[in-house]
């Protein structure tokens, strides 16, 4: 073979790497095999080879395996994934074949470099995105590209991966499809090194044991964090969040004048429930928990007591007049006395501290709205 020309004998004397690249030129796909398995046991067995000769061995072996089946070659690249001394030629024509081959390589071998993955990424399956995804570290750059080009399940092995970096714009990216796809709703929320303003993003679309572990996190999070979180935030905050009531106008005007006479009250609030103002009870439950109109509606709109719970206990409301909210808000359908008892457990369970930390990051809405 040509290749043979490029070492000097110096580098190879006493090796029987010659003898072997002589013997490549065999026709028969048997002997080719043996060859194959002969030049592997050669490369593991042998001291430390020089550049040189590594080079050559990726050359030879890559094309004695070229011409072998997948299982073959499969068995190959499982007993080169782990090598940090492979050859870069033959991990990386591994790296780009069948799936059954490239995955154990993609998964693990230290050889390949972001370019080498960001091309594989850009143009191979999403089985071979999963490995990718799956390896012990994924840089930045390859992330960013994993989450432009995979789909959901992609984008789940990559949020359930610790050693996998985001940067914030593929963080939020993920988000968005998060919140669509609640098969991504754990691996969001799980994710510890998920921004804490777009954990919370999550908080209203997520089952109740995400939404406590978000309240959680919210309670043992550094203030000063907790300040870098919310800067980050303001500046993402949607505020499309539709047309406000027809009677919306008058009713602010009347919530304010009760609030500039001190008569703004949780007992006030229900009096509004009990009459079916439901505008008034919406504005003046924003003015007590110091959220935006929107939020408050959506809550409502919901029936969403578990959120009900964040806004009544930040605002510090006692356990009574919360279930009184939760239900007049619930309904007589929705069987809201027999569920009393449950609601009640869960709003003294909830601390202060994390109710009004959770809060802050609501507000970002209303922050991004006066801005």
């Amino acid at each position: 073979m040509s290749d043979r020309a490029v070492i000097e004998p110096a580098e190879i004397k006493g090796s029987r790497l010659p003898e072997l690249i002589a013997l490549a030129s065999e026709e028969s796909s048997e002997k080719r095999r043996l060859l194959l398995r002969e030049l592997t046991a050669h490369f593991f067995g042998a001291p430390s080879p020089n550049a040189n000769e590594t080079a050559l061995y990726g050359t030879v072996l890559a094309k004695l395996s070229a011409e072998m089946e997948v299982a073959v070659r499969a068995e190959l690249a499982a007993r080169f994934a782990q090598a940090p001394n492979a050859p870069h030629s033959l991990i990386r024509r591994f790296a780009d074949d069948e799936i059954e081959v490239a995955e154990q390589v993609l998964r693990a071998s230290t050889v390949l470099t972001d370019e080498d993955l960001i091309q594989v990424v850009r143009k191979r399956s999403q089985g071979h995105l999963r490995a990718v995804s799956g390896r012990a570290t994924v840089s930045e750059a390859v992330s960013d590209v994993i989450v432009e080009h995979g789909d959901d399940d992609t984008l789940n092995t990559l949020l359930r991966n610790d050693g996998a970096q985001l940067s914030r714009a593929a963080s939020e990216t993920a988000i968005e499809r998060a919140k669509a796809n609640p098969a991504l709703h754990a691996a969001t929320v799980e994710r510890q090194s998920l921004p804490a303003d777009l954990l919370n993003e999550m908080y209203f679309v997520v089952e109740a044991r995400l939404r406590h572990q978000i309240l959680e996190q919210n309670a043992r999070m550094d203030p000063a964090l907790l300040e870098a979180a919310l800067a980050a935030g303001r500046t993402r905050v949607a505020t499309d969040d539709g047309a406000l009531p027809a009677d919306y106008a008058e009713n602010l005007a009347y919530i304010d004048e009760l609030q500039a006479a001190g008569q703004l009250t949780p007992q006030t609030l229900i009096r509004f429930l009990r009459s079916n103002g439901r505008t008034p009870f919406l504005i003046a439950l924003s003015k007590l928990a110091d959220i935006d109109f929107h939020t408050a509606r959506g809550i409502v709109e919901r029936k969403d007591l578990d959120a009900l719970s964040v806004v009544c206990k930040a605002a510090d409301m006692d356990r009574a007049v919360y279930l009184t909210y939760a239900v007049a808000v619930l309904g007589a359908e929705d069987n809201p006395m027999g569920k009393a008892a449950a609601y009640g457990r869960m709003y003294g369970e909830l601390t202060r501290d994390a109710a009004l930390r959770t809060l802050r990051f609501w507000r970002m809405r209303r922050t991004a709205q006066a801005a």
